[in-house]
């Protein structure tokens, strides 16, 4: 499981699942009690929860 702590801002992750566009990577724009992260593929961004972050998370690409 993936340390949470360690997603900064600026930090590529990636999800278990893939997005509707085909991407699995996610830019982070915000952190705190939720997260605002931007699709690296179709640029779509989406407000989630650091809960489902925590569920949805498989690792981190760069950290920043």
């Amino acid at each position: 499981m993936v340390d949470i702590t360690e997603v900064k801002l600026g930090s590529i992750i990636e999800f278990k699942k893939p997005h509707p566009c085909g991407g699995k990577q996610w830019n982070v724009l915000r952190t705190g009690i939720d997260f605002k992260l931007e699709c690296v593929t179709c640029k779509r961004i989406i407000i989630i929860s650091r809960l489902d972050v925590t569920k949805r998370i498989k690792k981190i690409i760069e950290e920043k």
